[in-house]
């Protein structure tokens, strides 16, 4: 019997030692959010609530809070994350584990000391086995996993839809009162506008990227518990992969 090796992805980057480098960027963003939301609601959207338009304060206050206490959700949530083994496990034991009729041989994570689950993969900046690691999201200095993808997904579609909002209700403003001359409310008003068009456009590229992996079902780290058929089980068709991924119970830790 042949015995399991252990997967070193190359280029492995090295992991914190502090956690203070790693969150300067999270902090960044969201203070980013927070001032540039501070803007929107004191001048443009100030200015159309006084003179009637309430619904563009509300819709878009709604958007901003779903959207802000996702991030911060995100930013502390577990990943889904499988703690260290013993040491006194085996390495050269093989175990095959199977997946919809799918035999899968179990990889062995030399950082965690056990053999990894399908789709297991380990982070090399969190340093931690995640289940069903989807990616390391340097936005929140976290992980995206099994049991915080959907609210990953819940950020994303809250923050695209806000970023609309922000960005339709900037240009409305300036449309009303071009006939005016030039004041701070419409300087502020452009200060939000173009940012938010250049933030815009990643966070419908990355909604994208994660609605097409999430209705075909990647095989990225297929080969942290390494399929010994060529196939994808794990993809149900879309529908159902979308029910799986968003409805599904997560289960216990």
């Amino acid at each position: 019997m042949a015995s399991s090796q252990s997967i070193t992805p190359p280029n492995e980057p090295p992991i914190e030692s502090s956690w203070l480098k790693p969150s300067l960027f999270p902090a960044f963003n969201a203070m980013l959010l927070i001032t540039i939301s501070g803007i929107f609601f004191a001048f443009p959207c100030r200015w159309l609530a006084q003179n009637g338009q309430w619904e563009f304060a509300v819709v878009s206050g709604l958007f901003f809070i779903l959207s802000f206490c996702s991030l911060i959700f995100l930013n502390g949530s577990d990943p889904g994350i499988l703690h260290k083994g013993s040491l006194e496990e085996d390495p050269n034991i093989q175990y095959i584990a199977r997946v919809n009729n799918t035999a899968f041989r179990l990889q062995w994570c030399s950082k965690c000391s056990f053999h990894c689950p399908p789709r297991t993969h380990h982070c090399p900046f969190c340093n931690i086995c995640v289940e069903d690691f989807d990616h390391h999201c340097l936005w929140v200095n976290n992980c995206v996993g099994q049991r915080n993808f959907r609210v990953f997904v819940l950020l994303l579609v809250s923050l695209c839809l806000y970023l609309v909002v922000l960005l339709a209700t900037s240009v409305l403003f300036l449309i009303r009162t071009r006939h005016m001359a030039l004041s701070l409310d419409s300087a502020m008003a452009i200060a939000v506008a173009v940012p938010v068009l250049v933030l815009l456009l990643p966070v419908i590229l990355l909604l994208m990227i994660q609605a097409v992996s999430v209705s075909k079902v990647s095989e990225k780290y297929k080969g942290v518990g390494k399929s010994l058929q060529n196939n994808n089980p794990f993809d149900q068709g879309c529908a159902n992969n979308w029910y799986l991924t968003i409805c599904m119970p997560v289960g216990p830790k």
